[in-house]
Order: structure tokens, then sequence, then C-alpha cells
């Protein structure tokens, strides 16, 4: 029978993601920000692949960015709300972490699956800031998927895309937990 890490169980079981706009200073300093890095590069890869990297987006490149949003979204005639939105997702926030998917051209692993890693990154690091006891959120949104903002905001090449921003601080209030899915709803199980 396996022993049980209890407690990494009970964290697991009971963790809840902080909203962005809730997070503030301080945030992790740089020796921390590497342990959680650290910490979230233990994710499988792939035999070695390391299809994705890091860029820790400090407070001045979110504000550069936060401008570059309002740029990219009135040339594509975004919505002014979801641009509203995408800036206070960056010009709000004092440390976010770019998860940045790069896949590795590999016979033996299929991009998609080292694009599932990528996404597998996001959820450590996040779960690793938590674990920390600083507040942690996954994000996204349109400004994310734009060829345009990535290249020019974050100096991604051609093959990269961002798998998310992983935004990290003191959070000011804990939030209410929220309905979780229906175990017996989406799970079948199978013997035969």
């Amino acid at each position: 029978m396996p022993t049980p890490n209890q407690a990494a169980l009970d964290f697991l079981l009971t963790r809840r993601s902080r909203p962005a706009k809730t997070l503030t200073t301080p945030v992790p300093d740089r020796a921390t920000i590497e342990t959680l890095l650290t910490a979230a590069a233990r994710t499988p890869d792939h035999g070695k692949l390391e299809p994705w990297r890091f860029i820790v987006l400090e407070k001045a490149a979110l504000t550069r960015l936060a401008g570059l949003v309002e740029e990219r979204g009135a040339a594509l005639g975004i919505d002014p709300d979801k641009i509203a939105k995408s800036h206070a997702q960056f010009a709000t926030a004092d440390l976010a972490i770019a998860v940045i998917s790069s896949p590795v051209a590999s016979e033996k692993v299929p991009e998609i699956e080292q694009v599932y890693s990528a996404g597998a990154v996001c959820l450590a690091l996040v779960n690793a800031g938590l674990a920390a006891g600083w507040g942690a959120n996954w994000l996204s949104g349109w400004a994310s998927h734009d060829r345009d903002f990535i290249r020019d905001g974050l100096g991604l090449a051609d093959h990269e895309v961002v798998a998310g921003f992983i935004h990290l601080g003191t959070e000011t209030n804990t939030p209410p937990e929220r309905p979780r899915p229906d175990l017996p709803a989406i799970t079948t199980w199978v013997n035969a």
C-alpha cells in the first residue's frame, strides 16, 4: 500500500485560484520566483523536449503591454469593454509570468502533446505559487492569441504561442468556494 502525502493531497483537494484583479504587492522576489519556476519545470515534458519557456513580466513590462493591448485592440476593432478588461489585466498587475508554448520538432512526440505539456506547466506554476502562500491566477484573453501582440510585446517566434499568463502576488481577500464539477456526470468507469 502506498504511503500518501496527505498534506499535498489536502492542498490539491482544496486549492483555489485567486482572481488576478485582487492580487497586490508585495510580489514574490527573484529567488522565490526561481523556486516556483523550478517546481513548474518539473512538469512531464515528453522525453526532455522542454517545449515551453518562461517570460517573467515585472511592473514596467506589464505597463508596456497594457499600452500595446489598447493599440492592438483599436487596430483590430475589438469591443471597447474587452479592450478595457485586457488592459486592466496588465495595467493593474505587479507580476505575471508568461508561459510560452514552444514546440520542438520531434518524430516521436506530436506537437499537440507538447502544447498539453505547456498547459500543465501553467497549472503547476499556479499550484506552486498557491502552495508557497501567494495568490495565483492563470489568465489568457484575446491579446494572448494575437500574433502582433505576442510578437511585438513578448518577442515570440512564429512557432510560439502564449499558454497563459500566471499572475502572482499577495491576495487581498479569499474568494468564496465555487461550485465544482459533478464527478459522476463526467466520469466513466471501464473494467472490460
